[in-house]
């Protein structure tokens, strides 16, 4: 298969992230690798996806498995090499797949060359690449400003006797976007994997580029506000309305930059918004105009409460209100929350029912790795965790490690076929592996053979992709609305284990859907637990 050029590949596209450590192993040393994605591209091909992102490949130390970058323009060894990487490029494209990389710019490694220049002293070339600040008259840091990881952002260091932030680990500080020579540095990395053949990339931590360049101290937020989406309970972080240590208005100028690099290649990028306050009205503003980020991804569907049909009306109504062209990219996983079958509690059919729901929904898509086997959260014992975030917040949080587990490809193997090691970098859960992909991709009823409908769906109708949405409403727990374009769609979902009855909208329509357990199309509709109706309008 040949790709096609296109622009506007990215709109309405599905996204399968890869977490290359735990994909596939080719080498037997237990970590995934990019030859390893190279024999399991297939799969994701025959799956229906438009697209793959790969999270963090690039050279580092590891300390946050590949978001602490050390070289952003070569591959650690453990993932192989950037012959390995072309020969990805060259298999995806052959399967007509575009592929994305992970860009960690908000912050490097502190094993960088530039910090290590950078923390010499006060006069070197790369003196201002860091965010780095006198320490107030007492000897503590310069703002009340917290590191997402627990304690302060700010990590002292003797050479330079200044302060220098990292809004994440103290291994891993900010650069200073306020430096225009940081900013052309870091769009030549752009560069440098466009003219190597990527599609576009997905940037972590998006609005965290530029920090306030007077440091102010960040206000209160009141206990009622508090979300803990980003961080959990346990962690302060959340005890703050975050104005000043990200979602600068300078923001919007360098994504203007970064969109022109893209241009010319005919690139897409997708935004991580980490903002539990305004991450809607954060990912309208940078993805509306057409000239800064053509997706961005909030988290109103990654939180820990399950998504309800109220909450879809109040998400959308909100988005619209901040600007009618925003795009975004929906996705329920990643490899920074809980899977969302055991984040929601949720029955087969209920995950059913919020697959079909979800390529159904104006916007582009995510799935995460293993989603389409319905993997549940694994449960990782304490003396096998390799998350520092997790680590630092145990045992009230968990961390990160049980959506990293190793993808499952085999039942009748004790590594679940991912790797010929003994013993994987996390280990593989007994739940798991009676969820293998040979377990499911001949089964008619299995969750595999749902997402595989589901996709095909959503390809075979041009409206899902790049119509409109409206009439977007709550009647209960069913989600309702309409899909607008080359045909009109109506869509509604019984999110809930009762039976609800619904009225379809005025007009002739034509049940379908079937193959999603879609119910047929009346004037009244009942919809059992976690029961859907898909209905084309018939043309008069």
């Amino acid at each position: 298969m040949t790709l096609i050029k296109d622009e506007n590949w990215w709109r309405g596209a599905v996204i399968y992230q890869i977490y290359p450590r735990s994909f596939q192993d080719s080498n037997g040393d237990g970590i995934g690798d990019l030859a390893g994605i190279v024999q399991r591209l297939p799969h994701i091909a025959d799956l229906g996806a438009d697209a793959i992102w790969i999270s963090p490949f690039f050279t580092s130390p590891m300390k946050d498995f590949g978001y602490d970058v050390s070289d952003y323009c070569d591959v650690d060894p453990m993932f192989g090499t950037l012959a390995d990487f072309d020969a990805v490029i060259a298999r995806a494209h052959e399967l007509g797949l575009r592929v994305m990389i992970d860009l960690v710019l908000s912050h490097t490694s502190d094993q960088h060359p530039w910090f290590k220049e950078s923390r010499k002293d006060r006069s070197n070339a790369k003196a201002d690449w860091y965010v780095w600040a006198e320490p107030k008259g007492d000897g503590t840091p310069p703002n009340n400003w917290l590191s997402i990881f627990g304690g302060s952002a700010w990590q002292w260091d003797g050479r330079r006797e200044q302060y220098y932030l990292h809004n994440f680990l103290t291994s891993q500080p900010d650069l200073n976007f306020h430096c225009e020579a940081v900013q052309e540095a870091l769009l030549d990395v752009a560069r440098f994997w466009l003219e190597r053949g990527v599609d576009g990339f997905r940037l972590d931590t998006i609005n965290f580029y530029f920090a306030d360049k007077y440091l102010r101290d960040n206000p209160a937020l009141p206990k009622a506000l508090r979300n803990d989406s980003i961080a959990p309970g346990v962690n302060p972080y959340n005890h703050q309305l975050h104005l000043f240590d990200k979602n600068q208005p300078e923001n919007l100028e360098f994504l203007q930059k970064f969109r022109a690099v893209l241009n010319p290649y005919g690139a897409a990028a997708v935004g991580e918004v980490g903002d539990a306050q305004r991450g809607l009205e954060i990912m309208a503003e940078y993805t509306s105009g057409g000239d800064k980020v053509q997706m961005c991804y909030p988290f109103e569907m990654l939180q820990p409460a399950r998504l309800t049909a109220a909450g879809l009306e109040t998400t959308f109504a909100r988005m619209a209100k901040a600007a009618p062209d925003a795009w975004p990219c929906w996705s329920y996983s990643n490899h920074d929350t809980v899977r969302h079958i055991s984040r929601w509690s949720l029955s087969d059919d209920a995950a059913r029912a919020y697959t079909s729901m979800l390529v159904c929904l104006r916007g582009s898509l995510c799935l995460y790795q293993g989603e389409e086997l319905g993997l549940p959260e694994a449960d990782i014992a304490f003396e096998d965790l390799q998350d520092p975030y997790g680590i630092e917040f145990w045992p009230e949080f968990k961390g990160r490690d049980g959506c990293r587990t190793p993808m499952i490809w085999q039942t009748d193997n004790a590594q679940g076929g991912f790797t010929t090691a003994t013993k994987a970098w996390l280990p593989v859960t007994a739940p798991h592996l009676a969820r293998s992909v040979a377990a499911q991709k001949d089964e008619a009823g299995s969750m595999l053979a749902h997402y595989r409908a589901a996709l095909a769906f959503r390809r075979a109708h041009p409206v899902l992709r790049d119509g409109t949405m409206t009439e977007i409403r709550a009647e209960g727990p069913v989600a309702r609305f309409l899909r607008a374009g080359d045909e009109t769609m109506f869509c509604a979902f019984n999110l809930s284990d009762g039976t609800e009855t619904i009225n379809l909208p005025q007009g002739e329509w034509q049940g379908i859907g079937a193959e999603l357990g879609s119910q047929p199309a009346a004037r009244n509709v009942t919809l059992g637990p976690w029961q859907i109706c898909l209905a084309r309008r018939v043309q008069v």
